[in-house]
This record gives structure tokens, sequence and C-alpha cells, in this order.
């Protein structure tokens, strides 16, 4: 007995899984981050798996929109979060399928009077579990819908990944344009300001003209010095949304060409199916819901009690007595009836929850389309605009070439021209905010060749990689 006792015990403990402690050490977590960079191998693989292409030469000249969507999905840690979230679902199905364990005992009894007879008693015996009305079917399904959520919730998460970094994109493009147009309309309005020192030496021009000119110019290089400013706060930002620190960014270019076009060619009926078609969040709601009805229906099973059959064996002082005996709780007092409520309940706060969902999708992607073709007729105007100032300039031009008139005007028509480029510019960061405001309301980029957050569901993340 003590020998089968021992390999009863080796043989349950040899399939029990073993603690392995994982510290998480601030300071190395710290120094891995701070390690990130654009020139990582591992990286370049996930690059080139997704953009199906080799990329050479390594690191690359130019950074384009869909390379660093790519990298943000690679590096950012709210992703390494969401996934982390899922594999726990995962897990979950293979915790609903479980089934449960048998149990068993041994109960000896010694006779202190044993009258002749073996003074010993020993009695063995199992509990053997039966689940009833296929409720490891439903506990399954559940954890598989509320698996599928969590993906879902992958790719909701790497849509805000993506949504942030088109911001800061956005942000950061603005800022360098408008720096670029400044810096250019600085050197006119300094060449303005000597033409009026110029004349006031000579007495053509009076103290007020030149002390105007001079204050704007000084205006304009203030104005110059807040946009530098606020193009170092706009990288640090930026690089923020990949996941990586605003080193890595130092000596990379980063191609602006998907913020100097916008795409007319969209229609309202197109945009909210694609909303209410491939939403994540939808999506995950849907799964959710499902996963509801799968616990209702748990529930509703739960009013069928599970069986126990408890056969024994029992050495009674040398007679040999074999039982088999069945055991399951009477549904007397109750139904389960609280716990199928409650799941119906929810049940309809889930559903309500979808429906409201959706009405805000339509809701939002109604007003995003709206400013979108507002912003749309905003740039054409500014266009128009910057045209009709095109001409005006070359027309002065060509009368100062003809000595029709003299370098003042001339420069002071080129200035009207800059002006009308920092309101084109203004005009095509509101259409491309509108843009990305109707990119949020369907989840999904509006030209088909960008990346979509799909690519960020299979894979594991970077973690602490360099």
């Amino acid at each position: 007995m003590r020998n089968i006792a021992l390999f009863a015990a080796v043989v349950l403990l040899a399939g029990c899984t073993t603690f392995q402690a994982k510290p998480l050490n601030p300071s190395s977590t710290a120094s891995a981050f701070e390690g990130r960079t654009l020139n990582n191998t591992g990286l370049r693989a996930f690059l080139e798996k997704n953009l199906r292409h080799p990329i050479f030469p390594w690191p690359p000249a130019s950074w384009d929109l869909r390379m660093l969507t790519l990298t943000a999905f690679y590096y950012h840690p709210d992703l390494d979060v969401a996934r982390a979230a899922w594999q726990v679902k995962e897990a979950g199905v293979i915790t609903a399928g479980e089934r449960p364990n048998p149990g068993a005992g041994f109960t000896p009894q010694y006779h202190a009077n044993p009258r002749g007879l073996a003074p010993w008693t020993l009695s063995f015996f199992l509990d053997i579990p039966i689940e009833t009305a296929g409720r490891r079917g439903y506990r399954i399904a559940r954890a598989g819908h509320l698996s599928d959520a969590a993906r879902m919730e992958i790719a909701d998460t790497a849509w805000q990944v993506r949504s942030r970094l088109r911001k800061d994109l956005l942000s950061l493009y603005a800022l360098v344009k408008r720096e670029q147009i400044l810096q250019e309309e600085l050197e006119l309005q300094r060449k303005i300001v000597r033409i009026f020192r110029e004349r006031f030496a000579t007495g053509e021009e009076s103290q007020y003209a030149l002390t105007s000119s001079v204050i704007t110019m000084e205006k304009t290089a203030l104005s110059l010095s807040s946009v530098r400013k606020d193009e170092i706060q706009a990288r640090v930002s930026f690089a923020g949304s990949m996941g990586i620190p605003e080193e890595a960014l130092k000596g990379v270019h980063i191609s602006f060409g998907s913020m100097e076009k916008v795409d007319a060619g969209l229609y309202s009926a197109e945009v909210r199916r694609e909303a209410l078609l491939n939403r994540a969040d939808l999506l995950a709601k849907l799964s959710e819901y499902q996963a509801i009805q799968a616990d209702l229906r748990l529930e509703i099973a739960r009013q069928y009690p599970d069986i126990h059959l408890g056969p024994a064996y029992t050495w009674d002082q040398g007679d040999n007595e074999w039982s088999l005996g069945a055991a399951l709780i009477l549904p007397l007092l109750n139904r389960n009836e609280g716990p199928i409520a409650e799941a119906r309940a929810r049940r309809k706060e889930k559903a309500s929850e979808f429906i409201a969902l959706q009405a805000r999708i339509i809701e939002d992607t109604g007003r995003a389309f709206a400013g979108y073709k507002g912003s749309l007729k905003l740039l054409e105007t500014a266009d128009s605009l910057l045209a009709r100032q095109g001409k005006i300039f070359r027309a002065a031009e060509e009368r100062f070439r003809a000595g029709q008139t003299d370098l003042l005007a001339v420069t002071e028509a080129r200035i009207e021209l800059v002006t009308a480029r920092l309101s084109r510019l203004d005009a095509l960061v509101t259409a491309q905010e509108s843009v990305g405001r109707l990119e949020d309301a369907v989840q999904k980029p509006l030209n088909r060749q960008d990346i979509f957050p799909e690519t960020a569901i299979s894979y594991q993340g970077a973690g602490t990689k360099k």
C-alpha cells in the first residue's frame, strides 16, 4: 500500500507546472526603451514582411507614413498591453475547455476489539463528476467570443496608435512648412527694412514708416522662434507616438508626401458603410454580445444538476465489499432563476451598447464627412487665392523689369504671395485634419495603400527589444 501511494503521488506531481520567476527591473526596461532605434534588424524584418518587398539600403533614406505606422505597430507599448490582454483571453479558452477532475479517497479504520477478525477496514472510493446539458461547450463558446473581442481590441488600439501618429505627423509637417515660409517672409521683410532705411537716409520715407517695417519684421521673427520651439516639442511627441525615444529620430528624413494631397473622391454612403462593417470597436461589441448569449445558455443549462458517480471498494475485516453510488443536487429551492435573469439583463445591456455605438458611428461619420467636404471647399478657395496672388507677383516682376515699378513694390507683392502660401498651408492642414477625423470615424485609412491595423494583431510585439 505504501508503494502504491508513493507511485500515485509521483505520477500526480510529475504533470504539475512549476513557477518560474521573471523579475521586472525598472532600470533595465528604461534602458531598453532608450536604446530603441530605427536601425533595428527585427524592425527591418517586420517592415519587409508587411511591405512585401526588401528594403535596401537599410536604414532607408526616407520614412513615409506606411513605414512609420509599421514602426509604431512594432514598438508602441499600448499594443503590447492589448496583445497581453488577448493572451489572457486565449488562456481562458483553455480554462473553459477543461473537464472536472475526478476525486479519490482512502479511509482506513482500525477496530480495537476485532474478536478474532482482522483489525483493519480499508475503504477506497472515487468521485467522478459528469457535466450535463452541454455546459462545457457553452463555456468554450463564451471564452472564444471573449477572445475574439480582445483580438478586436488589438485592432482598435492599433487604430488609436495610427491615428495619433498621423496627427503628430501632420502637426510636424505644418510646423516644418510654416518655418520654411516664415523664414522666407522674414528675409523679404529684412529686404524691405533695408529699403526703408535707405529711403529714410535720403528723406524719402518717414521715421514712422521705417519703425512700422521694423516692428513687422520683429513680429515675424518672433513667430518664427515660436514655430521652431513648437517643432522641437512636436518631434518629441511624434517619437512618442511610435514608442521610441526622440533621439532615435536624429538624422532621420521623414517624408511628408501623404500630407501634401487630399483625396476628393469619397462618398458619404460608402464611408458610412465602411464604418458600420469594419470598425474594430463595433466588432468587439458584437463578439461581447455573442459571449453574453453563450453565458445565458450556460446559466439555463445550470438548471440541470451535474451527476457525481461514486464507485467504492471496502475491505472490511476480510470481506470484499463493492458499491456504486450516484449523487446530484436537487433543484428544489431554486432553478437558477437569479443568474438566468442577470444573464438576460446583461444581454439586453450589451445589445443596447451595440446599437448605441452604431448610432454614434453614423453621427460621427456624417459630421466628419460634412467637415471634410467643407474643408475641401476652403482648400479650393485658398488655391484660387494663391493662384491670383501668383499672377499679381509675376505681373509686378514684369513691370519691374520694364522699369515701370520699384523693388519695394515687387518685394511687397512677393510677401503677399508668401502670405497666401501660409493661408493655403492652413487650409491644407484643416483639410488633412478633416481627413483624419473621417478616418477615425471609419477606423480605416481612406488611402487603400496605407497600412490597416489588422497588421498589428498577428505580431506579438517588440516588448523590451532594442
